[in-house]
């Protein structure tokens, strides 16, 4: 397997979803919570962030797509795969992979709160301010990255790299 930068730590990574889950478990005490895990590249993060939640939750899955095969968003955002509940009253609670410009978690946000949930909040494993070109309310952010292309703990390049444990980077 290629050999990345480690960007951040299998450890760092652990350490960190601990605290997020410390907060969730906190803001949502005794509330059931219905989470959205946006696929594909979700599925280790709220595995592990699932794994440290006290409360009753339901996980269910989008998957959207505004990459394509490229490193760079086209700003197109299709639904390709939606929730399989209706969330109306429900606390839901948003989970991704990375959040860059902003633009398909701003689409996903729209459309969710579209559904009457009682409230939505944002977490993410990682956010690449710097790309920003739409402010999202991020409530649970893991970490703030640089301008490089990450890989690992679920996030891909063509698919690939994904099982790395750990966030690297050429």
């Amino acid at each position: 397997m290629k050999e990345f930068k480690v960007l951040i730590s299998e450890k760092d990574i652990r350490r960190r979803i601990k605290s997020l889950a410390s907060r969730i478990n906190r803001d949502y005490k005794n509330e059931h919570l219905y989470i959205i895990g946006i696929l594909n590249g979700c599925y280790m993060f709220l595995s592990d962030l699932a794994r440290e939640l006290k409360m009753p939750c339901t996980v269910d899955f989008m998957r959207v797509s505004s990459y394509g095969n490229a490193t760079e968003t086209s700003g197109v955002v299709r639904i390709i795969m939606d929730v399989s509940e209706s969330l109306t009253g429900k606390n839901v609670l948003i989970v991704e992979d990375i959040i860059d410009t902003g633009l398909t978690m701003d689409y996903l946000l729209r459309t969710i709160k579209q559904k009457n949930p009682k409230s939505v909040r944002i977490c993410t494993l990682l956010h690449k301010k710097v790309k920003t070109k739409i402010e999202v309310p991020i409530d649970y952010c893991g970490f703030e990255v640089p301008d490089k292309f990450v890989v690992g703990y679920g996030l891909d390049y063509n698919n690939m790299y994904r099982n790395l444990n750990y966030i690297g980077y050429k």
